[in-house]
């Protein structure tokens, strides 16, 4: 199934800028992302720093793989560094891998898990990457993308109503099992919008 995302305006310049330059696209970097979950059924956030790239944009904890690291093993460094999170390796479920568009300067072959937040943790933003973290259901993210007060990027809205349709934990850990997350999710530039293959 086909999804439309309309581009902003700096992505859709860049688009642009892209298609006229015949660059090559820039090699995607590996990295993770881990959607941590808890019950009753909530999914921690965290909202970029307005500083970095992507500045004020809500997303799971994550980033880039350190030359030599595994996606897994980026996965339980990057939670912890930014939330103090310890995560056993053996926690993490894969649900999907997303690609950044060709046209984009920075690129990321992320994988993304779901991790069940260990009996005691407590995640709290634990760097300057991040100015606000939350935990909460995946409507209620949603709901805050659609009323304008939170930016999500396809890839974190798209997650969120994936899991919202799983309704629990359970739910979402049995639905994990039947996707396929070793074939990249790559959002493509048509006529001014994402589209995006589910």
């Amino acid at each position: 199934m086909a999804e439309l995302w309309p581009l902003p305006a700096p992505m859709a310049d860049r688009m642009r800028r892209f298609a006229d330059s015949g660059e090559v696209p820039a090699v995607p970097r590996v990295a993770a992302t881990v959607v941590l979950i808890r019950e009753p059924f909530q999914v921690y956030l965290m909202r970029r720093s307005s500083a970095l790239v992507f500045g004020g944009v809500w997303a799971f904890p994550g980033g880039s793989a350190d030359p030599g690291e595994t996606p897994p093993e980026a996965a339980v460094r990057e939670v912890a560094e930014e939330s103090g999170v310890l995560l056993d390796p053996a926690a993490l479920t894969p649900w999907a891998r997303w690609i950044t568009p060709e046209f984009e300067p920075r690129r990321f072959d992320t994988y993304f898990y779901l991790a069940p937040l260990p009996p005691g943790a407590d995640p709290r933003a634990l760097t300057t990457e991040s100015d606000d973290a939350a935990w909460m259901t995946p409507e209620a993210a949603l709901n805050r993308q659609a009323t304008g007060e939170w930016t999500l990027l396809p890839p974190t809205a798209v997650t969120l109503r994936q899991l919202a349709a799983a309704g629990t934990l359970t739910g979402a850990l049995t639905a994990a099992t039947t996707r396929d997350p070793a074939t990249p999710v790559i959002p493509r530039a048509v006529d001014g919008h994402l589209t995006i293959e589910i």
